[in-house]
């Protein structure tokens, strides 16, 4: 939570005196403004504790100026003592009085600069533990998922952390658990909206306002389908913590209800959602990885292997891997999102793992990561989708290769070759003498025209000749960067299938 106004008013070093707006000094301070504006509200967000020396303000100007500050939303006001006033009016702290708005005398010696960066520590302090807080309170939600009635132990425990109504509910939207009990009283002021939701389909959310609650309502569909809904309803706001702890919630309380189709299934889809939480950065020795079978993740360094294919053979692959590991050096595999990763030991030779029986030649393609440690795993994640989205249907594509293989690996094939074809086409022909050797030459040497003409064995006014005719038989100047890069890829590509068919 945000320091208030009583916080900031403890700290002895700032010796900072209350002139007025007792009742106001719970309110949350958000960030210190310094203004010297008779008007500074437009620069305003709310929740800002304002310093003055009310440089261009006089005892008329302050219920005004107080007005438009309550109206802003700013949570106090202080003065400064010493410079503009020796005391503080008393018509400001009438006027402070009479709207409860905190009036902060700030003494000479103590420089705003002082408070802000006083203020801004409380609020990285604030910070810190809400993230800490968040961390704990996942832990926690993990390990209640593998209780007997997992999904029952993870409403309690999102309520308590939350300090908020947790309602879940069945498909058709009827009360499954709720945390605490009374919690449910709610429920039929969001009826219409899960309908809305189950109309929308599973990937729908929606965040809502009902009797000043605020209400974040999320659909539980682990395998695509929706099994139920997950309520969560206070009267605060829910700050960004908030809503990542939510997310996990729902994850698990998924995968919990999905016990009732096998605990293969089940421990299956828990694993994807430790890989989830694995990815977005939470350390592994913070979460049950033993109880998903997956002790051996914490030994060492791992590459991310993450494939594609048909989904009957992505589950027999997952069947498979699981039979393996460790003994092939597997330390894991599951499902993210439609596509299965698979976890292996950095030490294990960098091959992917063979397709199981059954499953057709080419039928499965996969991107490798380099090594990563499992603190970095949410790298390892990135670096196999982008080598498998160049890996192309039933190939097989490692990180490390996309930047050897130049900027040709990653075009297909056909397409770049079709670009060759067009571009060298115009200069290939016969009677036009060895144009495409020519712009080789050139290009290799940047231009350089001597040293181009001499590999050639031409004098240099050959090649300019040569050259001239190059850039009327395509239409574009040599001096365009665009053009020599793109005659450099053509030739590329020329390159790369020569050397495919002196390799058959």
């Amino acid at each position: 939570m945000a320091p208030t106004v009583r916080t900031v008013l403890g700290i002895p070093a700032l010796a900072l005196v209350l002139r007025a707006g007792r009742e106001g000094i719970d309110s949350p301070v958000r960030w210190v403004a310094v203004s010297e504006l008779e008007d500074p509200t437009p620069y305003l967000e709310g929740g800002e504790l304002l310093l003055t020396t009310g440089l261009r303000l006089g005892d008329d100007d302050w219920v005004t100026f107080v007005d438009r500050l309550v109206q802003a939303g700013v949570s106090a006001l202080g003065i400064g003592v010493g410079l503009t006033y020796d005391r503080v009016s008393p018509a400001l702290v009438a006027a402070a009085d009479d709207v409860g708005l905190p009036l902060l005398e700030v003494p000479e010696p103590t420089p705003f600069m002082a408070v802000s960066r006083a203020v801004s520590d409380l609020l990285a302090a604030s910070e810190y533990e809400a993230v800490t807080r968040t961390v704990e309170a996942q832990r926690d939600l993990t390990r209640a998922a593998l209780a007997p009635d997992g999904a029952a132990a993870v409403v309690a425990r999102l309520s308590g952390a939350l300090g908020a109504d947790v309602v879940l509910l069945d498909p058709l939207g009827n009360l499954l658990h709720a945390s605490p009990r009374d919690a449910a009283s709610w429920i039929e002021l969001i009826a219409p909206e899960v309908e809305r939701m189950r109309e929308r389909g599973p990937r729908s959310s929606a965040a809502l306002e009902v009797d000043d609650l605020h209400v974040v309502l999320q659909p539980l569909a682990p395998a695509g389908r929706v099994r139920g809904f997950l309520a969560v309803a206070r009267e605060d706001v829910f700050q960004t913590p908030d809503l990542a702890l939510i997310n996990v919630a729902v994850a698990l309380v998924s995968l919990a209800m999905e016990r009732s189709v096998g605990t293969d299934t089940a421990r299956r889809q828990l694993r994807s959602a430790l890989l989830d939480l694995l990815a977005d950065g939470i350390s592994a020795d913070r979460l049950p990885v033993a109880g998903v079978g997956w002790d051996e993740l914490l030994a060492g360094p791992v590459r991310v292997m993450m494939a594609d294919g048909p989904p009957p053979d992505l589950m027999a692959l997952i069947e498979q891997v699981e039979e393996q590991e460790p003994a092939e050096g597997w330390r894991g595999a599951a499902f993210s999102g439609d596509r299965v990763v698979v976890l292996q030991a950095a030490s294990a030779n960098v091959e992917p793992p063979a397709p199981a029986a059954g499953t057709a030649a080419g039928a499965i393609a996969w991107g490798i990561s380099d090594e990563v440690p499992v603190s970095g795993l949410s790298d390892g994640l990135r670096q196999a989708r982008r080598a498998l989205a160049a890996a192309g249907p039933g190939g097989v594509r490692s990180f490390g290769d996309l930047a050897r293989d130049g900027l040709v690996g990653l075009v297909d094939e056909e397409a770049a070759r079709g670009f060759a074809d067009s571009l060298l086409g115009p200069l290939e022909s016969r009677e036009r003498g060895d144009l495409v050797a020519s712009v080789r030459a050139w290009l290799a040497h940047h231009g350089q025209w001597d040293a181009a003409a001499n590999t050639l064995g031409v004098h240099r006014h050959t090649l300019r000749y040569r050259m001239k005719r190059v850039e009327d038989l395509l239409g574009r100047p040599l001096d365009d960067p665009d053009l020599r890069a793109e005659l450099w890829v053509a030739l590329a590509v020329r390159d790369r299938d020569a050397a495919f068919v002196d390799g058959l």
